[in-house]
């Protein structure tokens, strides 16, 4: 229990009951500069509640989305498995739904056009609403039409005044972002054409519970869905779940198809019958369930920092891989410093030469892996492990080992 007056972000239920609480942590994509290290860099409570009503769980708002989405480090084009996903994506609901040329398709989130870039190959009219105007900028090279602009019921009004409702409308890895939930949601039911079709993908909280992924919480992330959860809300908006799929990305997400909740053309699928099924078998809608995940996650830094200086007082080196927030939140957590880790590296020109938040570990390119011949590389992406290990499988020449933390400490062979 708590003292602090926080209520659900969906229902307004007061929050008095803990999911984890991973301390202070600075937020995960605000990547510092040389000359800021010196400066005093504001740090947050990454304190997660349940929602004894709802069974959302969420982070309190701490900071605005203008203040962390709009100038973004993260591009969604530099991941080859992300790239490869969108256009599986793409491919899949054309055929499934036939959308064409004469339909349209608008993204949220739209980043630098990752996804809409494949619809457009297609012949299909897109349009991307992007907050992050340096993102969308590189949207606009490709020929992405994208507006700067946050998303929920304004922007969706303004839109459908110009003519513009979707046919399709998507969201990936946006709703978790969303602190007004339910302005977010209804604003996709006012852009959402009558017989059109949204799909949003979002980590599923079943997997991050069952594997302990802890790391992808963080203060852009405000809500981690079940499904009993997310079909709540979007029922309480007229918009009914009719499909979803449990797919790979980010250590296992869900894909939701929903509708109007009146178009009688979509009929509810056994597979999101089943998996609500399955959450409520599992607990989730039992509050005794979510309390033991916080003591897992401590086991789980004790277990970390012990492998860590046992290796180091063996006088191994470590560096790590990627710069990806989830990274930002379990080095913070476990105070995990230059200490432990040399330095990381990143793909991204727009990491490199920039240091993480927080602990202050510097980012550069790929190349100083060869350069310094470190004994461990630690995956901080670990939801990318594969494509990691072979990109750099060169490191075994000199008996390098890959290494990852979640859900357990564990070297890859």
């Amino acid at each position: 229990m708590n003292n602090t007056k926080y209520k659900c972000r969906f229902c307004e239920t007061a929050l008095d009951a803990t999911f984890v609480d991973l301390g202070m942590s600075p937020m995960a994509n605000s990547y510092l500069k040389a000359e800021q290290l010196k400066k005093m860099e504001p740090f947050y409570p990454l304190h997660t509640y349940v929602c004894g009503n709802c069974y959302l769980v969420q982070l309190p708002e701490f900071e605005s989305p203008e203040n962390i989405f709009s100038d973004y480090a993260y591009f969604s084009s530099y991941s080859d498995s992300w790239l490869k996903h969108a256009k599986g994506y793409t491919d899949m609901m054309v055929s499934r739904f036939g959308f064409h040329g004469s339909s349209q398709v608008v993204e949220i989130a739209s980043n630098d056009g990752y996804l809409l870039q494949y619809f457009r190959e297609k012949g299909v009219p897109v349009l991307g609403i992007e907050p992050a105007r340096n993102v969308a900028e590189a949207a606009r090279a490709k020929q992405i039409e994208t507006v700067v602009k946050f998303f929920g019921t304004r922007t969706a009004d303004e839109l459908v005044s110009e003519g513009r409702q979707a046919d399709l409308l998507i969201g990936n890895n946006v709703l978790a972002h969303v602190p007004n939930l339910n302005d977010f949601v209804e604003g996709l039911k006012i852009l959402l054409k009558p017989d059109g079709i949204i799909t949003m993908e979002f980590p599923h909280l079943m997997r991050l519970i069952a594997e302990n992924q802890f790391d992808t919480i963080y203060h852009e992330h405000f809500s981690y869905f079940s499904f009993i959860s997310v079909q709540r809300v979007f029922a309480a908006h007229g918009l009914r779940i009719f499909d979803v799929e449990e797919v790979p990305t980010h250590g296992g997400s869900l894909r939701i198809f929903s509708c109007h909740e009146d178009n009688g053309s979509r009929q509810i699928e056994k597979r999101a019958y089943d998996l609500i099924k399955r959450e409520e078998q599992e607990g989730f809608r039992d509050m005794e369930f979510y309390s033991t995940f916080g003591e897992k996650v401590r086991e789980t830094k004790r277990s970390i920092l012990d492998f860590m200086i046992r290796e180091k007082r063996k006088g191994k080196s470590f560096a790590a891989y990627g710069a990806p927030a989830k990274g930002n939140t379990l080095l913070n957590y476990c105070g995990i410093r230059s200490d432990f880790i040399d330095y990381t590296v990143d793909r991204s020109p727009h990491k490199q030469s920039l240091f993480l938040p927080g602990v202050h570990i510097p980012i550069n390119s790929p190349d100083r892996i060869q350069e310094t011949r470190p004994d461990y590389l630690v995956i901080l992406p670990w939801n990318l492990k594969d494509e990691i290990v072979e990109q750099m499988s060169h490191i075994r020449a000199w008996g390098g080992k890959f290494l990852v933390f979640i859900p357990e400490v564990k070297i890859i062979d």
